[in-house]
């Protein structure tokens, strides 16, 4: 996800006029019109922690490769071993520059022995289709984004409620895998996968099925407390579980391992871009990190805010909100490595004025997805 500026003209979802008819307020995200919510973001935010939310996230987009070479270009291009994927599984990845700096954060889906997909960010897709197609011109790539269609149902119901509409058993479907079938008789390709931190289900369909989908499971989830949901609850979900925002939390400026991510950097698979950049930091050591903090007093941290230590400046806030499921105000951003403790007290910056902080554990609410 990401929340980098958009340019205009906005672009539209196949869901556009259904936000519309919800009353959802409209605002420019990475150069969509996207819903950011449709009553308070509190109560969005809580419907999805105890019950389902649905999304519509279909601004995401789908790149997919494939051809006898598929695998070595993925592999070349990503910083997780794809060659650990199994048929039917999903991967956290990154694609970096030569410098080591984050190009963008994606999932990856091997539809086949010879064939990929990467879903990325909105607002980088343009972006990204011109650097794997630049880095990998070996393979045959399409750009599937406009033909497709992205839902999220996520929450403690949203297993039920799939699985209710499904032609298949969903249930058997892992975390981080996925399944071909039908969802309200809609051809789906249901992704055991999400961005709250719940349990739940990603579900890929063509552009010109998504209503149809979107009333279906709305119609079902009636009884499961099932609301719609928009962008605003969705960071603040994914902030309560430190998932990375494109734009905020990462970018070409940073490394993985400044951001926490060195668990999806796999140099022993062999090269790929920006491995000797990023290797070469971890040999020389980091000077900042990215830490998650807790304010210590009632205050909401926000991003761009000055993150303080003793009144001198140390870092800035990269995402921040107030947490509706701990009631109090969280927040990332980078520091001087030596600051990076858990319980080190900072002082966040608002409006002139030093609000006590301090580094916490993340995530910061525990994970509910089904992982077994």
């Amino acid at each position: 996800m990401t929340a980098s500026a958009s340019t205009s003209p906005l672009k539209r979802t196949p869901l556009f006029d259904v936000h519309v008819e919800a009353g959802a307020k409209l605002v420019p995200f990475g150069g969509w019109e996207m819903p950011v919510q449709y009553s308070s973001i509190i109560e969005e935010h809580r419907a999805v922690r105890g019950a389902a939310g649905l999304f519509d996230i279909s601004h995401m987009g789908e790149l997919e490769v494939r051809g006898p070479r598929a695998l070595t270009v993925v592999q070349r291009l990503t910083t997780n071993d794809a060659a650990a994927l199994a048929e039917g599984q999903v991967q956290y990845t990154l694609l970096c520059d030569p410098e080591g700096g984050i190009v963008d954060d994606l999932t990856l889906y091997r539809l086949g022995s010879e064939h990929f997909m990467l879903t990325v960010n909105a607002a980088n897709t343009a972006k990204d289709w011109a650097w794997v197609t630049a880095q990998g011109a070996e393979v045959e790539w399409r750009d599937l984004s406009q033909e497709t269609a992205l839902l999220a149902v996520q929450g403690p119901a949203a297993e039920a409620l799939v699985g209710g509409l499904a032609d298949r058993d969903v249930t058997g479907v892992a975390y981080y895998h996925f399944a071909r079938g039908a969802v309200a008789g809609v051809p789906t390709l249901i992704s055991r996968t999400g961005y709250t931190g719940e349990d739940g289900f990603e579900l890929y369909v063509a552009a010109g099925d998504a209503e149809r989908l979107w009333h279906a499971l709305m119609e079902a989830g009636r009884p499961h407390g099932l609301r719609p949901i928009g962008l605003g609850a969705r960071d603040t979900l994914r902030l309560e579980m430190r998932y990375a925002l494109y734009g905020n939390d990462i970018d070409h400026s940073t490394s993985p391992l400044e951001a926490g991510l060195g668990w999806v950097v796999k140099p022993a698979k062999g090269e790929f871009v920006g491995r000797g950049a990023i290797e070469a930091l971890r040999a020389r050591g980091l000077t900042r990190k990215l830490v998650g903090f807790e304010m210590i007093e009632r205050a909401v941290p926000r991003h761009g805010y000055r993150l303080l230590r003793a009144g001198a400046p140390v870092g800035a806030v990269t995402s921040g909100s107030f947490a509706p499921s701990l009631e109090r105000g969280i927040g990332m951003g980078y520091v001087r490595a030596g600051l990076a403790a858990i319980g080190t007290e900072i002082d966040v910056e608002i409006r002139g004025a030093s609000h006590p902080a301090r580094v916490a554990r993340t995530p910061f609410c525990p994970s509910h997805t089904k992982k077994a």
